[in-house]
């Protein structure tokens, strides 16, 4: 009349035992789950934003590097070349690191501050990447007891993360909105060599 298990006792007594079991762990997963998503997107999320600050910094270095090594002499004109290649290898070094330029490599010269220019660009980015290339910053140091002004180049960047965490804290928080672009700066500075 009922089935029976290898015990001998009916199938239907254990329907509600399991029945039981099976629902706590349905729920338990179900509230878990956005949890679990959440931390490993966040853990992605700031691990490239991580990864791309590390790689930012290796621009600025290389930058400042090179321009420390340039030629002072064309800082008088408009456009100084010297300045363009700095931010010519600043691109390169993003390009060879697959990090998006944003239109730097055909980004134009903004004169700042004396002996600073600034290139900024909106191109293909969420938001504006900004390069700052200084030539001729100047650094106190103690050099024998005697206080010493350096000239440096500095090269400062700041680029634009998208955070893809936004789109999944709206599964716990529905309508929550986390700020979907922010500004990640990094600056290098080497003694100019001239």
């Amino acid at each position: 009349m009922f089935a029976q298990n290898k015990l001998g006792a009916p199938l239907w007594s254990y329907r509600s035992l399991l029945r039981a079991t099976d629902a706590a762990a349905l729920i338990e997963f179900a509230v878990a789950l956005p949890l679990l998503i959440v931390l490993v997107v966040g853990i992605f999320d700031f691990g490239g934003a991580f990864n791309l600050k590390q790689e930012l910094s290796n621009a600025a270095r290389e930058g400042a590097r090179f321009g420390a090594s340039q030629p002072t002499n064309d800082l008088s004109v408009a456009n100084p070349p010297s300045v363009d290649a700095v931010r010519y290898v600043v691109d390169s070094y993003l390009l060879r690191a697959k990090i998006n330029d944003c239109g730097l490599s055909t980004a134009s010269q903004a004169a700042g501050a004396p002996m600073t220019w600034l290139y900024t660009t909106t191109g293909t980015c969420a938001g504006a990447l900004v390069l700052t290339i200084s030539r001729g910053v100047p650094v106190q140091m103690s050099i024998g007891g005697n206080n010493v002004t350096i000239p440096c180049t500095t090269v400062q960047l700041s680029y634009p993360y998208q955070w893809h965490f936004n789109s999944v804290i709206t599964l716990l928080v529905p309508g929550a909105n986390y700020a979907g672009v922010s500004q990640i700066p990094t600056d290098a500075t080497a003694v100019n060599m001239d």
